[in-house]
């Protein structure tokens, strides 16, 4: 049994059919539009103009060719059978009768001129299909010198024929008697019934795009915690009711789960805060403080555990839109770290106000500040807010995040002991609330290495 092996030559051809093909692709994913209604509009345009060009194409090659031959064939026809005439019957008294013959029987006008020359030829204007048809006919029908002029009137014809005996006939006739010259009607009705199409496939996209338009945004504004400014209804074709009804069955299941869950939370910090409350009375009344001062830390660390759990449980879809100015934040953290003995730098790019929760932002960027105080001794907090995206640099010089633990310590009660501790409280929730605010409003938290020498806390949000 024996195999074939292709040579290097085939693959190296393969290969390279394989790399257009991919750039092919990148081409076109590139320059192509990625909106689904500039998408399903090009499926409608693209093969109407195809197949109009192609009927075009074919009228113009046939049709127009034909009729301007046939209408060109018939005209010098006439002309020869004059010729006939004047060479037969050389009686110069007989010109007026034949003059008239061909004005009113042939649509001719002609005259009869003796001892002139023919002008110079005239230059063939481009793409003149009258010019070339009209001279093909009268070279193979009358095979005489000839010359004719079709560009200085745009309605009539001049041909002048030089005769054996070395007179001139000169005729002069209507354009559209040798030419097609309707033919623009057939091209104006295909163009302006094309563009009636359009426009009809275009409304009817639109009414078809808008609904999933709007499912879009309510998506968009359920995932930032934001209330539409119309209550979203399903609309459009069937798929797109039916997505629409999904999403609202899911909404409303996750604000059910949200709620209960908040509900929960709220009775069992209620029940433990009262046990707290009731510890803490106790130790209060005991008689050695000193032996006491662990238990009294121990319970500020269960209330503080408490109170950060429920900042992470309770999430942020209570709180409303409204606008923070990032200078005046950022000058409070700046405030803050001064009291701890730390420096605190930043810098704005871009507009100061931003649409956020005010809450819940003020906290996310309260929790990434005071990890950066407690483990450094520099910080920069840098800001561009852009057209589409509030982006947030806060660098410090301290120990830094191993880059394997960078996505652990956004886990809720994750605590990393060998480097930093995440939060004040050493719950190991301070990331986890930032991450979650963070997403509440569209975008994300990332850990990186810092300019600094440190760590990079950065947030990205959608404006």
């Amino acid at each position: 049994m024996t195999g074939e092996v292709e040579s290097p030559r085939v693959l190296a051809g393969e290969g390279r059919a394989a790399s257009r093909e991919t750039g092919f692709r990148r081409f076109l994913r590139r320059h192509l539009p990625r909106g689904l209604f500039f998408r399903s509009l090009l499926i409608i345009v693209i093969p109407m103009v195809l197949l109009q060009t192609v009927v075009a194409a074919v009228f113009m090659e046939r049709h127009w060719q034909l009729v301007t031959t046939r209408l060109s064939a018939a005209v010098t026809r006439d002309i020869a059978a004059l010729i006939d005439l004047i060479e037969t019957f050389p009686v110069t008294t007989e010109n007026a009768q034949l003059e008239r013959i061909a004005r009113d029987r042939l649509g001719l006008d002609i005259a009869i001129t003796q001892g002139n020359e023919l002008p110079p030829p005239r230059p063939i204007p481009f793409f003149s299909i009258l010019d070339e048809t009209l001279s093909g006919q009268i070279n193979s029908q009358i095979r005489k010198p000839f010359w004719i002029n079709t560009s200085a009137d745009e309605k009539m014809v001049e041909i002048r024929i030089k005769l054996d005996d070395d007179r001139i006939l000169s005729v002069t006739t209507r354009r559209d008697r040798t030419y097609a010259s309707n033919t623009h009607i057939f091209l104006v009705w295909m163009v302006g019934t094309s563009l009636v199409l359009i426009i009809i496939s275009i409304l009817f996209l639109r009414g078809q795009i808008r609904p999933i338009e709007a499912l879009t945004q309510a998506a968009e504004a359920f995932g930032k915690g934001q209330k539409p400014a119309r209550p979203f209804v399903p609309r459009g074709a069937d798929e797109v009711r039916r997505a629409g009804m999904a999403f609202l069955q899911m909404r409303e299941r996750i604000e059910r789960q949200i709620e209960q869950r908040t509900m929960m939370l709220s009775g069992v910090s209620h029940d433990l805060r009262t046990m707290l409350t009731r510890f803490r009375l106790q130790l209060a009344i005991a008689e050695s403080a000193k032996d006491l001062e662990s238990l009294n830390r121990d319970v500020d660390d269960m209330n503080s555990m408490l109170d950060g759990y429920l900042d992470f449980a309770r999430g942020q879809t209570e709180e409303e839109q409204g606008e923070v100015d990032l200078t005046v934040l950022c000058e409070q953290l700046a405030d803050m770290a001064s009291l701890h003995g730390k420096t605190l730098t930043f810098s704005i790019d871009g507009p100061e106000k931003v649409q956020v929760r005010p809450n819940a932002f003020n906290r996310l960027m309260n929790n990434l500040a005071s990890n950066a105080v407690r483990h450094a001794d520099t910080i920069r907090v840098e800001v561009k807010n852009s057209e589409r995206f509030l982006t947030i640099h806060v660098d410090d010089d301290g120990p830094g995040i191993p880059e394997d633990m960078r996505e652990e310590v956004f886990k809720p009660f994750f605590r990393l002991d060998e480097a930093r501790n995440l939060d004040a409280s050493g719950t190991g929730l301070g990331l986890a609330i930032a991450r979650d605010i963070a997403r509440g409003h569209g975008g994300n938290v990332t850990l990186a290495d810092s300019p600094l020498g440190g760590l990079r806390a950065t947030v990205r949000i959608p404006v």
